[in-house]
C-alpha cells in the first residue's frame, strides 16, 4: 500500500524560561493510505503535540514530515494552511461549529477558503449532509442541534473538501454512550468508503474501534500495534 504519512525522527521542544520540555523525542512513524489508526498516550505522553503536527497546526524541531510525498516540516504558516485546507479534515471534542450560521453554512465553510462559487458550494454541503443522515436538519443552527447532530455536522464539515485524512481529536468526548456508538459507526462507513483516519483518543474502548493502535509514552512510541478484531457496532 502506499503511503500518505511518513515522519522521521521527529522532534518537538518547547521553551518555558530556562527549561527545555521535550514533547516528542524522535519520532518516527509511516501511515498507509485508507489506514484507521487510534494514537493513544496519557496526559503528557505527547499525543496532542503530535496530532498538532500531524495536522499542519504545528511544525516539528527538528526531523521530517512528509504528507501525501510533500515535505511539510518546514513550510510557512500560508503554506501549512493550505495544505491543511487540501488535506486534512478535523473533527474536534468541541465540535467547533459557528453558532449563529446553520448546518449547511457551516458545512460549506471550508470551501470558502478553497475558492468555490456559492451555489457549488451548498451543494456540495448538502450531498454531505445526506452521507452522514442529517437531510433533514440542514437549516437548523447549532443550538437547535442535538450533541451527537453537531458532531455528524462537524464530520460533514471534515469530509467536504474530500480530504485526504480526517483526523479527529477525542471526537466523542462531549457525547453520551449511545451517540458515541453512532459517531463511531459514522467513523466506519467513511472509512470503508476508502478515507484514512487518524483518531486521537485516551479511552481504550474508543480506540479499540480502530484498525491499529499506536501507544504513546512520554514522547515516545510505547507500541504500535495491528488490532485484530476493531470493534463495530450493528
Amino acid at each position: 500500500m502506499s503511503k500518505i504519512i511518513e515522519i522521521n525522527s521527529l522532534i518537538k521542544n518547547y521553551y518555558v524560561g530556562t527549561e527545555t520540555i521535550r514533547a516528542l523525542r524522535s519520532v518516527s512513524l509511516s501511515i498507509n493510505k485508507n489506514e484507521y489508526l487510534a494514537i493513544m498516550g496519557p496526559s503528557g505522553s505527547g499525543k496532542s503535540t503530535l496530532m498538532n503536527i500531524l495536522g499542519c497546526l504545528d511544525t516539528p524541531t527538528g526531523g521530517d514530515y512528509i504528507l501525501n510525498n510533500t515535505n511539510v516540516s518546514n513550510l510557512d504558516d500560508d503554506q501549512l494552511a493550505e495544505i491543511r485546507n487540501k488535506e486534512i479534515g478535523f473533527v474536534f471534542q468541541t465540535f467547533n461549529l459557528l453558532p449563529r450560521y446553520s448546518a449547511l453554512e457551516n458545512v460549506s465553510l471550508p470551501l470558502i477558503y478553497a475558492g468555490i462559487n456559492k451555489e457549488d458550494r451548498l451543494k456540495k454541503a448538502e450531498n454531505v449532509l445526506v452521507n452522514v443522515g442529517l437531510e433533514d436538519r440542514m437549516t437548523h443552527r447549532p443550538n437547535e442541534l442535538s450533541g451527537g447532530q453537531r458532531q455528524r455536522v462537524a464530520v460533514a464539515r471534515a469530509m467536504v473538501n474530500s480530504p485526504s485524512i480526517i483526523l479527529a481529536d477525542e471526537p466523542t468526548g462531549n457525547l453520551d454512550s449511545k451517540t458515541s456508538m453512532d459517531i463511531l459507526n459514522l467513523f466506519n462507513e467513511i472509512h470503508e468508503k476508502g478515507n484514512t483516519i487518524i483518531l486521537v483518543t485516551h479511552e481504550e474502548d474508543i480506540a479499540l474501534h480502530a484498525h491499529r493502535i499506536i501507544r504513546l509514552k512520554d514522547g515516545m512510541i510505547e507500541s504500535d500495534e495491528i488490532n485484530p478484531n476493531p470493534t463495530k457496532f450493528n
